[in-house]
């Protein structure tokens, strides 16, 4: 297949998925396509549903290694529609870029890794190893019906995977310029503050959650929580949310609600933050209630296989020496890598991903297939 039939391919399959309004955890059709596409050059697929969200499974191969893309087909809400330059789900050409709502997050990669394995396949019919694809419409939304639950299934069956490729937008500035070998754990904490209400004319009536927690504020913000390491940055704390008062202007509140999360690296574990925070909250004297969960443990790949697959294969196809990161949000590598798979992010540039007028260079679409293709080929040729 050459550079232009991928990239006529690509640009297709991408449009396609684009137009299929499938805002979290709806798919909209989109893993049926992608079945249909996939059972066509040799893969075996499996619909595995859990409560509302739609999973595919599909396999070439049975022997190992085996080497899985990792993707969704599910997309955030638009936003303002009216700000949009082109409907959101009309996916549309103007100048270099195409746009539309998953264009980089991550339909563009979805359909790349396709054309990229058509292509493959039809070059090595009797490859080495196995490839499948776990995709999923739960990724962004709350991931608990999604990958985790497919992995665990897979896992119970016997079915284990040996590298994981995730298509998720990891370039910064040019594509290939950066991919994740690992991202930081996130741990969540929903703080109650608890005082009493009353009149703000008799305050020694009454006890103001909002001056009460101040201290402690203070504290959490100003803590030093680690030093990082050589693969991730210090871990941060950030406030969300702050929420207090009846919304009268002459009356203390009686509870005060502070929403935060940890971004953290391997150097503390979301048990050792929660019982420092709760350490602090209580050297403050402040009666409390704090929901805590914890959406993903930190993970990081080491040099191996696969990140000299892909280092390789970004290099020939488009002359890029990548950077190793760890940085961003989180993704769901963070269910797979704790099985001991080699996991990688690898997809198009992120600058505009979840925003108004997201879109993905057009002559990208060809290169992410060439890398892919490349890639593929390093691990099971």
């Amino acid at each position: 297949m050459s550079s232009i039939e991928k990239n006529d391919a690509t640009l297709a399959l991408a449009k396609d998925l684009i137009s299929r309004q499938s805002v979290t955890p709806v798919d909209g059709g989109c893993q049926a396509l992608l079945a249909q596409r996939l059972e066509a050059c040799g893969f075996v697929c499996e619909f595995m549903p859990f409560g509302e969200v739609q999973n595919l499974w599909a396999r070439r191969g049975s022997k190992a290694p085996l080497l899985v893309f990792a993707g969704h087909t599910d997309v955030v809400p638009v936003g303002a529609e009216n700000q949009w330059r082109h409907p959101p789900f009309i996916p549309t050409e103007d100048g270099d870029y195409l746009y539309g709502r998953g264009a980089a997050d991550m339909k563009s990669s979805l359909a790349a890794m396709v054309v990229a394995c058509e292509a493959f396949v039809a070059d090595h019919p009797d490859h080495h190893g196995s490839i499948g694809f776990l995709i999923t419409s739960d990724e962004e939304g709350p991931a608990v019906d999604g990958t985790v639950k497919v992995v665990e299934a897979l896992a119970a069956r016997g079915e284990p995977m040996d590298y994981c490729l995730v298509g998720e937008p990891s370039s910064s500035h040019q594509l290939g310029d950066v991919v994740k070998n690992g991202r930081r754990g996130s741990l969540n904490g929903i703080l109650t503050v608890h005082g009493i209400q009353g009149h703000v004319a008799y305050p020694h009536l009454a006890a103001n959650p909002v001056h009460m927690f101040s201290p402690a504020l203070l504290r959490l913000v100003q803590e030093h929580w680690d030093n990082g390491n050589a693969f991730f940055p210090p871990t941060s704390f950030q406030i969300s949310n702050i929420n207090a008062g009846t919304g009268a202007n002459n009356v203390i509140p009686a509870d005060l609600e502070v929403v935060f999360n940890f971004r953290f690296s391997t150097q503390v574990t979301d048990r050792q933050l929660r019982e420092r925070v709760e350490t602090i909250l209580t050297d403050c004297g402040l009666d409390y209630d704090l929901a805590w969960h914890t959406s993903g443990q930190p993970f990081l790949t080491k040099q191996g296989k696969l990140i000299d697959g892909a280092r390789k294969a970004i290099a020939d196809v488009l002359g890029v020496q990548t950077e190793l990161s760890t940085a961003g949000g989180t993704s769901d590598g963070r269910f797979i890598a704790p099985l001991g798979v080699q996991v990688l992010e690898l997809g198009p540039v992120n600058a505009t991903i979840h925003q108004v007028n997201e879109r993905v260079k057009i002559a990208d679409l060809a290169l992410l297939t060439d890398v892919y293709y490349q890639l593929v080929k390093n691990l099971l040729s």
